[in-house]
């Protein structure tokens, strides 16, 4: 019999205890239909597109498996630093496959910058935090607020029209940098809801803030970095060529 606290009842549902993680998949009905409906409508879209758009697009489509039906989902309830890695899937590698797949080149990058980080610090604010954590309709709000800019923002920067469209990964990954150093050494926990689950994975809730901290400062931070540095190389090629 899987262990649950009813007191944490989130729309990924109670945090589970460690040795029933694998069990807490996440099979709402309307989040099934809802990603069966998009993993269908994107096949048909590009049922013509090129091979590299039809891998991105089972990229992003496993991505959106893993961050919301996978046991990641309940992870996030337990563990604030689940939470980071399950951003950093959205950011890192949904958005960007979505933009490689199904390209919306329509919202500037300075925009999509601006939005997704406004999404990005609003999602690290506790009073927010704890809203998106009572109420399902908050949750997936702040989830469509990162992921739709984030691919947008994602669209401008793959398409490498012009360096000044790629200069934009560099303030990302510096407010990122930035926001991981604030949770890794602040010297309190600011996320209470996690106060009593965290420590059934053997972390503190001032631990599990600072790992998240980590997570968000160089695994989320080095990707992005490696990317920059590509479209940079192909850039100057291009001008060589020229």
């Amino acid at each position: 019999m899987i262990e649950y606290s009813s007191s944490y009842q989130t729309y990924c549902g109670p945090a589970p205890v460690p040795r029933d993680l694998w069990l807490a998949w996440n099979f709402d009905s309307s989040l099934i239909l809802g990603l069966g409906f998009c993993v269908i409508s994107g096949i048909w879209l590009l049922r013509h597109a090129t091979a590299t758009r039809q891998r991105a697009f089972a990229v992003a489509s496993s991505g959106a498996v893993v961050a919301f039906v996978s046991p990641l989902c309940a992870l996030t309830v337990a563990l604030f630093a689940a939470r980071a890695g399950h951003h950093l899937i959205l950011l890192s590698v949904i958005a960007p496959a979505l933009a490689i797949a199904i390209p919306v080149l329509r919202m500037p990058a300075a925009a999509s910058f601006l939005t997704l980080s406004a999404a990005l610090w609003a999602w690290h604010i506790p009073a927010i935090y704890s809203a998106a954590w009572d109420s399902a309709a908050v949750y997936w709000a702040m989830q469509f607020a990162l992921l739709l800019p984030a691919w947008a923002f994602w669209s401008v920067i793959l398409s490498g029209q012009s360096w000044r469209d790629i200069a934009w990964l560099m303030p990302l990954v510096a407010q990122m940098g930035f926001l991981g150093a604030i949770l890794t050494f602040a010297g309190r926990p600011f996320y209470l809801e996690h106060l009593a689950v965290a420590e059934r994975f053997g972390l503190t809730a001032l631990q599990d803030q600072q790992l998240a901290g980590l997570i968000m400062w160089v695994p989320g931070m080095l990707p992005i970095a490696a990317v920059a540095g590509y479209l940079a190389w192909r850039q100057l090629g291009s001008m060589r060529q020229a």
